[in-house]
């Protein structure tokens, strides 16, 4: 088998050897459902697969599912059938059995699958391989629900189905070997692998486990990271400070540097529901005083791992859109000044918090207050620990801005919380009820992305909160391990090391 880049015949990955994956730590467990660690999820779908999955364009795409279900007319039923002769790593084969008694488990013991489960009416098998899924309500999110690797809409051998998972049986192109905790997770190959047929395409597609095994090693300290990465200990090591970008390029052909495009978005929240930036009026006026560009420069200084964009949603997805856009990244003190006098401003402290354990947040909100301070504010910046911050936000009487951030998620409604009910920042309007429930409501891909356009209009005009902009990440590979696709989850299928 051979693939062909610029009309240049190149020898695909060879099968066989170990690799060797250096990992930001310890995972809490294996239960890609229970868990919303990205490390558990990162680990666990070599072992477990969805229904559905994501291709390279974040379009979702069937995995164990044989193809899109078909919808019913009025929007609320799903028929969905399996692919058949998709074993099992007992040595069974799939049935709808296991996908309802898994995705049961899901509704009831995961974070996202409870939401969900919030909305279906009922599940339930259709003969061997098909499952009818009914919702009481329109909800369009269900799709991206089910694909999406974190808190994994897994499904597994319905008689190793319990409250706490004791043996990990999946349909994954890897099994589970051995476990040892702060040493090793070893994954091997599942000889028995069902893959789809379609070319490979992100998450989506066919599937091959090249490498015999995976061997997934916990090291929480990012310069251990690089050191071994760098030395060779390590064929894969994940999320590397930015900073170390200089020593990997300058390490010679032997380590390749990746980095992961729009991986995530710093945001930052504002306090709705009281205090100095309760009022839309001032919120606006801290918005036109700000500049996203500049905070990024000195939340990052590297600008190949920043992009000052103000779409939500990057170009070739089906969220992006241009809607507001001229409110972002005005860094305009003086209208800033201007607004916040119509706007009654007198003096009061704008309270900004922020952590030093992301260092990027806190870089990122020394820049803010100066840029308010340009604009006459007054700043009080209090610099806690990350978790006396989570405290602290759920009290409105304390704060009036925080920073933090998320992984950019392929479905909108998956983050920020702000855009859910009851998060801090409080954020609850009838713009925001209208343009969400449009939203939402809104099964029809094509005529839902631009129902986006509507929401991020929200957003900008009533300043819940401000999306500062894109983060790439870096982490570096071997040369030896070929075949690797950067991605959000690092995956290590149709991957090989050369000899």
């Amino acid at each position: 088998m051979t693939m062909t880049l610029t009309g240049t015949a190149i020898a695909a990955p060879a099968k066989g050897g170990a690799a060797n994956l250096a990992m930001v730590g310890e995972p809490q467990g294996l239960d890609p459902m229970i868990s919303t660690a990205d490390l558990v999820g990162t680990i666990m779908q070599h072992v477990y697969e969805p229904l559905y999955t994501f291709d390279a364009n974040w379009a979702i795409a069937p995995m164990l599912a044989e193809s899109m279900p078909v919808v019913s007319k009025d929007g609320l039923s799903y028929s969905i059938t399996l692919r058949k002769g998709v074993m099992l790593h007992n040595g069974r084969e799939l049935n709808a059995e296991d996908a309802v008694a898994s995705l049961n488990r899901w509704m009831e013991l995961s974070p996202r699958g409870k939401a969900v489960g919030k909305e279906v009416a009922s599940l339930t098998t259709k003969g061997t391989h098909g499952l009818e899924l009914k919702l009481k309500t329109l909800y369009a999110p269900l799709l991206a629900q089910l694909a999406l690797p974190s808190g994994m809409a897994v499904i597994m051998a319905k008689e190793s189905i319990a409250p706490q998972l004791k043996d990990f049986i999946g349909t994954g192109p890897y099994k589970l070997k051995e476990r040892k905790p702060d040493q090793y997770t070893v994954l091997v190959r599942h000889d028995a692998y069902s893959a789809r047929k379609e070319a490979p395409s992100g998450y989506a597609g066919r599937r091959e486990a090249l490498l015999d095994e995976l061997r997934f090693v916990p090291v929480p300290n990012a310069n251990t990271r690089v050191e071994g990465a760098l030395s060779g200990q390590f064929h894969y090591a994940d999320l590397l400070p930015v900073d170390a970008i200089g020593r990997v390029e300058k390490a010679g052909a032997s380590v390749v540097p990746i980095v992961t495009k729009n991986f995530g978005f710093p945001y930052i929240v504002f306090n709705t529901k009281e205090g100095v930036l309760a009022s839309q009026a001032m919120r606006r006026a801290v918005q036109a005083a700000s500049g996203p560009g500049e905070m990024l420069a000195g939340g990052f200084g590297d600008n190949r791992f920043f992009v000052v964009e103000p779409n939500f949603f990057p170009k070739g997805t089906p969220y992006y859109s241009a809607a507001g856009t001229e409110l972002y990244n005005q860094r305009n003190p003086i209208m800033g000044k201007e607004l916040a006098a119509k706007a009654g401003y007198t003096g009061q402290p704008i309270r900004i918090m922020a952590s030093r354990q992301y260092e990027f947040h806190y870089n990122m909100a020394l820049v803010m207050a100066e840029q308010l301070k340009k604009a006459g504010f007054k700043t009080d910046l209090q610099i806690v620990d990350w978790a006396t911050l989570v405290q602290r936000r759920n009290d409105s009487k304390l704060w009036d801005v925080y920073f933090t951030h998320s992984g950019l998620f392929p479905e909108p409604m998956l983050s920020p919380p702000q855009l859910g009910d009851g998060a801090p920042g409080w954020w609850d309007t009838a713009a925001k009820k209208a343009t969400l429930a449009a939203f939402n409501q809104e099964t029809n891909l094509s005529k839902r992305g631009p129902l986006w356009g509507k929401v991020q209009q929200t957003v900008y005009d009533e300043v819940p909160f401000i999306e500062v902009g894109k983060f790439n990440a870096l982490s570096v590979r071997s040369a030896k391990l070929e075949g690797y696709t950067p991605s959000t989850w690092p995956f290590f299928w149709n991957t090989g090391l050369s000899k």
